[in-house]
């Protein structure tokens, strides 16, 4: 796999992916540079492509900005499937520490009605956040929804993970939302490779634990894949201390990241790991998947 949209920029570029499997196809959600503000700053949208086998992929369309809190940009898609629908999960993008977490909600995948409490989640203003909230992740287990971001420091300086919870019987409005584990990050970085970041957590369940793939430092440091486990949603350990999936060699498509990962379970059962990547230190971006099998438990990155 190699995707990239090229309706705004001939080279190529797509971030942030999510995929479902919904109406009998593959659909990938992802960010994409839709033109630029009055300040010359990127405008960034949610593109959507379509595939029969999370190989070969076609652009459907862009979701358009319909709410004044999307009129700046909005991006970093998170995707569920839940009684016959997708529900999104974004960002509202270009309000520094007042950007939150959005969610909109969809019969055929590519039609999306906002959520009337929109924006649904920002963290409290503490020690260690700044009060923003970015690269949403809401994963169903022991009976409640965890959406897990990635934050800032109030010196918008390091980049770390919290969560907050919701009952199963949410529909996912703002007042359903609780932090929780509010007395430090769930992740931080430290790590030498993570640099000042560790932001788009993806989760999948192996027997009763979660598996997290998280991106280490921000963009082109390289970015790239770490993995940790948790038995609680709340307590994290790293499973290892060198990234699962490192940047490319020099002269390869990836040399300058590997990352924002998304973990996806098939219909079948198999898993694949997505991501992005550029060589460019981004002027490009491209997507791409490995598929990862389970040994114990244990993620192992399988080579294309």
């Amino acid at each position: 796999m190699y995707f990239a949209d090229t309706t705004y920029r001939k080279g190529g570029y797509a971030k942030d992916p999510q995929v479902v499997w919904f109406g009998g196809r593959y659909l990938l959600y992802y960010s994409v540079p839709t033109g630029k503000d009055s300040t010359g700053a990127d405008h960034w949208g949610i593109g959507i492509a379509e595939s029969r086998d999370l190989t070969n992929w076609q652009k459907v369309t862009i979701i358009p900005p319909v709410a004044e809190y999307e009129r700046k940009g909005f991006c970093a898609p998170g995707a569920l499937v839940r009684d016959g629908k997708v529900h999104l999960f974004y960002q509202t993008y270009g309000n520094g520490k007042n950007d939150a977490i959005c969610h909109a909600v969809s019969s055929d995948g590519i039609h999306f009605d906002r959520n009337p409490t929109n924006p649904i989640f920002h963290p409290a203003i503490s020690d260690w956040s700044c009060g923003r909230a970015i690269d949403a992740e809401v994963f169903f287990f022991k009976n409640q929804y965890f959406l897990y971001f990635a934050t800032r420091d109030p010196a918008y300086k390091i980049q770390q993970l919290g969560v907050a919870v919701a009952p199963v019987t949410t529909n996912f409005n703002r007042e359903d939302w609780k932090q929780v584990a509010t007395d430090g990050p769930l992740l931080k970085p430290e790590l030498a490779w993570e640099g000042e970041c560790i932001e788009a957590p993806s989760i999948i369940q192996r027997g009763n634990e979660l598996i997290m793939f998280y991106a280490g430092a921000y963009n082109n440091w390289p970015q790239q894949v770490g993995i940790a486990r948790s038995k609680d949603g709340l307590l994290w350990e790293r499973i290892q201390n060198e990234p699962f999936l490192k940047s490319g060699l020099p002269g390869s498509w990836n040399s300058s990241e590997s990352g924002h990962p998304h973990i996806f379970k098939t219909p079948t059962g198999k898993t694949y790991l997505f991501f992005q990547g550029n060589n460019d230190k981004g002027k490009t971006w491209f997507l791409s998947n490995h598929e990862v099998t389970w040994k114990k438990n244990i993620p192992v990155l399988q080579a294309n």
